[in-house]
């Protein structure tokens, strides 16, 4: 039997976090090891872990994955949550795509300058409101099923949970607007290995604070 899959990062979110979201919303146990120093790193990239020399890396099933979007499209064809045929992959890559930009504004910000994260902040609340959620929105009201693709939970379920959530610690009340995506969140919330992650003491990591961000710093030369 394979062991659980075993994750490489640093201990905080950045792109590895969509992976434990999926891998904890498929049931999957894993493990962390955490890179901790520059040396930690230095020593996978030495060692030929690092395909192109960068993490997130995955020990999965005899592999050593890099590449967050490899490695998300790989654990959710694995575990059954890519849709049934390539329309249901591609409006899955589609939904998927547009949380990821979202997500990615988001995370950068705390490693912008001081003197531009209310300016790129009050670009997220925008973006989030008239460009990404009302999409979401409209696909709930359209079909009227709990899920975006083919009635089923899917990658892009759970990476739209994680964006809102993300979006959420941005500006509280930011789904307002939106009684689908209220409903959809307070519903996938409550599936039980979703639930299960997010409960304290889970692998779920915390928003980023300083201590966390001068290690990120440290580590990748930033």
């Amino acid at each position: 039997m394979a062991g659980k899959p075993k994750l490489h990062y640093s201990n905080g979110r950045g792109k590895m976090e969509s992976i434990r979201w999926l891998l904890a919303a498929a049931g999957v146990e894993f493990e962390e090891e955490f890179i901790e120093t520059k040396e930690d790193l230095e020593k996978l990239r030495n060692d030929g872990s690092l395909l192109f020399q960068q993490v997130p890396m995955v020990e999965i099933d005899g592999m050593k994955m890099v590449q967050t979007r490899a490695i998300l499209s790989y654990i959710a064809a694995k575990y059954n949550l890519y849709g049934k045929d390539l329309k249901e992959r591609a409006w899955i890559d589609m939904y998927v795509e547009g949380t990821t930009d979202l997500m990615g504004m988001i995370m950068i910000l705390p490693l912008q300058p001081a003197d531009t994260k209310e300016k790129n902040l009050a670009l997220i609340i925008e973006r989030a409101t008239n460009r990404y959620f009302p999409v979401y929105e409209k696909a709930l009201k359209d079909h009227g099923h709990d899920y975006l693709v083919g009635n089923k939970l899917s990658w892009a379920d759970i990476h739209l949970l994680e964006a809102i959530l993300m979006a959420e610690e941005c500006k509280p009340g930011i789904l307002s607007a939106f009684p689908l995506l209220q409903a959809f969140k307070e519903r996938t919330s409550n599936i039980p290995t979703i639930k299960k992650f997010l409960q304290p003491g889970s692998q779920r990591k915390p928003q980023m604070d300083e201590k966390t961000l001068a290690i990120v710093k440290k580590i990748f030369g930033i």
